[in-house]
């Protein structure tokens, strides 16, 4: 009898964890559009290159102000519903942006799809960290790989063969309303979540015993911020500019360059299934502070430069480096922060991240568009840097 009761609180949690997986491939799919889509969508309407940034500025308005809400939409909603509704929403920009015949609506609907995407990415950070192990969120996080690197792959044949960025979008909003129906018809399984939260096969609940203002007077809450606010634009920043690094400066062919855009998102998710099988053996530490140095290494070869494959090496092992920082950081949190603050700050983490997702990238269009695109990679080795230092800082301040 004992065991039939493991076994049927064990089964939903297995649900869940499968259904946060699909989540996040349905996350990642859109984000890999646009770095292959941007000289398209930049002819089409006319506009600079740095122009991107209003756009990324759009989403990540729609981003931040849907992950601080979202813990209030889950518990009125549920995690089922909150996946449903911001699937719908990310199909419905994605489906517009096809239609828009001015760059400012464009720009107004990437506000929807960041309003779709931020509840879905803060809830099932949150869900996940408090109840699985290291090596789930690795995976979970490996799922959205395998949507990043789908993204470029169908916006590649997309513009090979129809020649045409709209169609890509049209496929990718064709599958968040697949997703969305299969959140539907799944609902009664995600109510099961309330009657499985303190199985033996779940960690416990992170209780938020810290007032939201007390949590902002840490230091080490705000070194944690600064972590995700420099990585997450560091990976952004690859994934919106290699495509236009490797076409408009090095005269790579647009397929080509296409494919090695997927190679990044590829190596990136083989990287975190990877590490979720050793993150347990090497430790959090171990693996932050080795994928950024492998990280710098990758870079130092983009800018060496002397050869078509050197650059797909390049990309391709950038990809794989950077891997397991973002869910080794946010399982990190804990430990870095402590148990007190961990709650208030998994949620500000989330909101840095699209800040760094808008700031890093758009700075570096700034630079391209002033100096030369060469000057990303070069921007890069800083960045890389100042994470590396950041992560040492944030070792030796944090909670005992």
């Amino acid at each position: 009898m004992l065991d039939k009761i493991k076994k049927s609180a064990l089964y939903p949690n297995i649900g869940l964890i499968v259904l946060a997986y699909i989540a996040f491939i349905a996350l990642g799919m859109p984000d890999g559009l646009l770095g292959v889509a941007w000289p398209s969508i930049r002819a089409d309407f006319s506009i600079p290159l740095d122009a991107v940034g209003v756009l990324i500025l759009s989403s990540m308005a729609g981003y931040l102000t849907s992950s601080f809400l979202s813990g209030l939409l889950v518990s009125r909603w549920g995690i089922g519903k909150v996946l449903m509704i911001s699937c719908v929403m990310t199909g419905a920009a994605l489906l517009s942006y096809t239609f828009a015949a001015d760059w400012w609506l464009m720009v107004l609907l990437g506000t929807v799809s960041g309003l779709g995407a931020g509840g879905i990415d803060a809830g099932l950070n949150n869900y996940v960290a408090a109840n699985f192990s290291d090596r789930l969120m690795q995976w979970l996080h490996a799922s959205y790989g395998i949507g990043i690197t789908l993204g470029p792959i169908i916006m590649t044949l997309s513009l090979s063969i129809l020649n045409s960025w709209r169609i890509g979008y049209r496929i990718v909003a064709l599958f968040q309303f697949l997703l969305a129906a299969c959140f539907l018809l799944t609902l009664s399984l995600w109510k099961l979540k309330k009657q499985t939260e303190k199985s033996e096969d779940s960690k416990p609940q992170t209780e938020n015993k810290a007032p939201f203002i007390e949590t902002l007077r840490q230091l080490q809450v705000w070194l944690s911020m600064s972590l995700f606010f420099t990585y997450v634009g560091a990976e952004v920043s690859v994934g919106t500019w290699i495509y236009s690094l490797l076409t408009e400066s090095r005269g790579i062919d647009a397929t080509l360059a296409g494919y090695f855009v997927s190679s990044y998102w590829a190596t990136f998710t083989v990287g975190r299934i990877i590490a979720g099988i050793f993150v347990k053996k090497l430790g959090v530490n171990t693996l932050v502070q080795g994928s950024v140095v492998v990280a710098l290494l990758g870079t130092f070869l983009l800018i060496w430069n002397p050869s078509e494959v050197m650059n797909l090496l390049a990309v391709a092992l950038i990809g794989f480096a950077i891997a397991p920082i973002f869910p080794s950081l946010m399982s990190g949190t804990n430990r870095r922060v402590g148990s007190r603050f961990a709650t208030n700050t998994i949620g500000m983490q989330i909101a840095f991240t699209g800040l760094g997702a808008v700031v890093i990238p758009s700075f570096f269009g700034m630079l391209a568009r002033h100096f030369s695109l060469e000057v990303i990679p070069v921007c890069l080795v800083v960045v890389f840097s100042v994470l590396f230092c950041l992560y040492r800082l944030s070792m030796q301040k944090a909670c005992k």
